[in-house]
């Protein structure tokens, strides 16, 4: 899934096992969407959902769950403990991947009108969604609670941003908007003690602590770290004491400065930080971040794969301190993999032959051309990896840093390509069977045809031109690398030179069965171009290979 979205509704029903079902079963049901956690409060009477999904696929599910809660809680009999203004309360939209937080609040925006204009339900608008600064804070458009809102919609400064200023009995109003995903986090200290906990959590927190002045008046100082919520507490079930924090904007400070800095404070009263804890999920950019920061301050090359950098970040934050995280469990993107699909990817190699080898023409010679392009990528990190850090090539570490970089990201890009090769081609066999008895079908059918053969033929193409980027690299490996690897760099240059030719006969056989010359003559026109580039350049390598190996 290249966008991610996360929603995080709040329903004002927490002990009604039955209808908290019924709300979440509109976000099971919605297509593109991942129902991930699901918290229910008895005390609060209150139920805090998770989900997670494509932004059309979010967007439809928080309408529907938010349709079905004004249908099923009447709050007129709702009690509970925490404040609260609706059946559904609020519904905040988050950025995770591929969305930018503007995107996000264009889906408040969008929601909120639908939910006003279908439902009459009163919707206001919160946090980076918000019209007005005032309405930023959640806490001051709850002001009141339900109990006061026909009071609060007869004030003009209180008029709901979509949907009349008219009281809706049963369903109040709803608070909807965009925010920063929310990381809760608690570091792990070698004491029992929560009062020096909580001095540490004063230390580093935003909002600082209060002392005196030389006078005796109180004073507020801030704390270290911005966008950091902080409070120390005692855990019976670890015996232990921990920081308990909630990170608001982990892209504006770090997870991992978080982490040191509460090292560096825990030192400074005499204790030593063991471990911590992520709690609910965490965005995978978070972990990716601390993995190459710990990698680099190693001294070692950032440009490893994956699965290493996020490995390296569990170890170096102490993650599995107090209980095992699991990445696959606790990390977002991770969680929304669709495990029920087949991916070729995922194959062994022995099992991606034979599959290749069977009568089926898909996998073919598209994947195998984005297969070569992944080998090739891998090959080029590999020679940059072990130039890194190497005595004689120390010139050349950054530049090896920025290739290894580089080529972990086209390698992750060709072995997507290798499964998108194989679906476009399905959709073709999809579009040839569509019906074709009526004019009508047949219109449709040959619509689909073209629609399908374009997208078969675009696949290959990402394939050639992510060549070009390659063979940049690959040259410079090739030039500036450990000698006593520059075999694996002319290998990288002749499976680069196979990817291309693969993808090259790939698009020429796609493109006869398109009736659109523009499209065809535009792609020909730059496939025979790269084709060119791709020639020249892997002859160029292979001639630098055979050199060095004459000098040697």
């Amino acid at each position: 899934m290249d966008k991610i979205v996360e929603c995080v509704p709040n329903f004002s029903e927490g002990r009604n096992l039955n209808i908290i079902k019924s709300i979440t079963d509109e976000i099971s049901d919605t297509e593109g969407v991942k129902l991930l956690d699901v918290d229910p409060g008895k005390a609060t009477n209150r139920t805090v959902v998770t989900f997670a999904g494509s932004p059309e696929g979010v967007a439809e599910a928080a309408f529907k769950a938010i349709k079905k809660a004004s249908s099923l809680i009447d709050m007129r009999k709702h009690k509970g403990e925490h404040p609260r203004l609706g059946a559904t309360d609020v519904v905040p939209f988050v950025p995770v991947k591929g969305v930018t937080m503007e995107e996000c609040v264009e889906i408040a925006r969008q929601v909120g009108k639908r939910v006003a204009e279908e439902l009459k339900i009163p919707v206001y608008l919160y946090e980076n969604a918000a019209t007005s600064p005032e309405r930023q804070n959640l806490s001051n458009i709850r002001k009141g609670e339900y109990e006061g809102l026909p009071e609060k919609l007869k004030d003009p400064a209180w008029k709901p941003d979509f949907g009349a200023p008219v009281f809706n009995e049963r369903a109040g109003a709803t608070v909807i908007g965009a925010r920063e995903f929310l990381i809760a986090y608690n570091v792990n200290l070698n004491t029992r003690d929560k009062k020096i906990a909580n001095k540490i959590a004063k230390e580093i927190r935003e909002r600082g602590k209060i002392v005196k002045d030389e006078r005796g008046n109180k004073i507020q100082v801030p704390g270290k770290l911005k966008y950091v919520k902080a409070i120390g507490w005692y855990i019976e079930e670890y015996k232990i004491a921990q920081i308990s924090i909630n990170l608001t904007n982990f892209r504006k400070t770090a997870l991992y400065k978080v982490f040191e800095t509460a090292e560096e404070e825990a030192r400074n009263f005499g204790l030593r930080v063991t471990g911590s804890e992520i709690v609910g999920l965490v965005p995978f950019d978070a972990l990716y971040e601390a993995g190459v920061h710990f990698l680099a301050k190693q001294g070692k090359n950032t440009g490893v794969p994956e699965q290493e950098i996020i490995d390296i970040a569990i170890k170096s934050l102490g993650l599995s301190d107090v209980s095992e995280f699991k990445p696959e469990e606790k990390i977002i993107e991770y969680r929304l993999k669709d495990t029920d699909k087949k991916r070729l990817v995922d194959m062994s190699i022995e099992n991606f032959v034979d599959e290749l080898s069977t009568d089926s023409p898909a996998p073919g010679g598209g994947s195998v051309s984005a297969l070569s392009g992944s080998l090739a990528a891998s090959l080029v990190s590999m020679v940059a990896n072990l130039t890194f850090g190497k005595k004689k090539y120390l010139a050349f570490n950054d530049e090896m840093e920025k290739i290894s970089q580089e080529a972990q990201k086209i390698k992750k890009d060709y072995l997507k390509l290798i499964d998108d090769d194989t679906i476009a081609f399905n959709l073709v066999m999809e579009a040839f069977r569509l019906p074709k008895k009526t004019d009508a079908d047949r219109e449709i059918r040959n619509k689909s045809i073209l629609k399908a053969n374009k997208g078969a033929t675009l696949v290959p193409m990402r394939v050639l031109r992510k060549c070009t980027e390659l063979l940049t690299a690959c040259s410079l490996v090739t030039e500036h690398g450990n000698v006593n690897s520059v075999s694996d760099s002319g290998v990288a240059a002749l499976q680069i030179k196979s990817a291309a030719e693969g993808a090259y006969l790939n698009i020429l056989i796609n493109l006869k069965g398109i009736d659109d010359k523009t499209f065809t003559d535009e792609i020909k026109k730059e496939a025979d171009m790269i084709m060119n580039e791709v020639k020249n350049k892997t002859d160029e390598i292979l001639k630098k290979v055979y050199k060095k190996y004459r000098e040697a």
